[in-house]
């Protein structure tokens, strides 16, 4: 993968609604355009249509496919042959097989089945797989349950479980993690709050279902000036120490550096 990632809030955008899609990509660093569960049964081959007939920049857009089980699979790789978008997002993915239908593009895996959730490793290290992310309603919806979010919003611990597997899979074989949707449009502290953890804990990106949404996700992702200052002076004495050495009255080893650099990364900085 030699994709240089345009930035950490990306946004889903209906795929039959052509006239959203400029405005969807002036607001976000990526716009996945939907043609799964964004648009009705009846309206799929409409939305094809749009989408060959209204283009984006490809190195900004994902296109989210129907599941490789369906009729609209084979119809969604026939239209996007005609364009020239090369990254999709596979929907119900459960299997590196599934991938091997798509040598021609490079996928983001969308793990949302119990089948799925067991086969993140083995999705993750097919050579055309560039990114994870974790579908936590369809997932609980496919054991049985209601709903994947606590009274307080939280995630209930099965669907932090496929959060969690999805992000080890994709940062094991060094590939893009993405972390899921935050529904509850109008709970902007919610979203700040969850946009916080995917960023402590390591996701590259942060997925909106409203433009509204990336004001918050972007803020997130932007280090504080004492992070940036603090990475900055810590950087700056790893040449004249060996191995670990202690910084401001802390213990600086590996993972810490690598820490530091990330967070000058986030921010801009080299």
């Amino acid at each position: 993968m030699d994709w240089e990632l345009p930035g950490p809030a990306w946004l889903f955008c209906p795929a039959d609604r052509g006239e959203r899609y400029q405005k969807a990509a002036a607001a976000a660093d990526v716009v996945i355009i939907d043609l799964e569960d964004g648009v009705a049964a009846g309206d799929k081959e409409a939305a094809r249509e749009v989408l060959m007939a209204t283009p984006l920049d490809p190195e900004r857009t994902v296109v989210r496919i129907n599941a490789a089980a369906t009729h609209d699979f084979d119809a969604d790789l026939t239209a996007l042959a005609s364009t020239s978008y090369r990254r999709v997002m596979l929907p119900k993915c459960e299997s590196a097989q599934q991938l091997s239908l798509l040598s021609d593009y490079e996928v983001l895996a969308l793990f949302e089945s119990p089948l799925g959730a067991l086969r993140t490793e083995e999705v993750m290290a097919a050579p055309n797989a560039i990114a994870s992310m974790a579908g936590a309603e369809d997932l609980v919806a496919g054991l049985g349950g209601n709903s994947s979010r606590r009274a307080d919003g939280g995630y209930r611990d099965v669907a932090r479980q496929l959060r969690s597997t999805a992000l080890l899979a994709a940062k094991a074989y060094g590939k893009i993690a993405l972390d899921s949707v935050y529904l509850d449009i109008a709970d902007l502290d919610g979203l700040r709050a969850e946009s916080e953890e995917a960023v402590a804990v390591g996701y590259d990106v942060k997925v909106a279902i409203h433009p509204k949404q990336l004001p918050v996700i972007r803020a997130a992702y932007v280090p504080a000036d004492e992070e940036v200052d603090w990475a900055r002076r810590l950087l700056a004495e790893v040449p004249d120490n060996r191995g670990v050495f202690s910084f401001e009255g802390r213990m600086v080893d590996g993972p810490v550096i690598r820490h530091a650099e990330r967070i000058l990364q986030r921010a801009g900085a080299r």
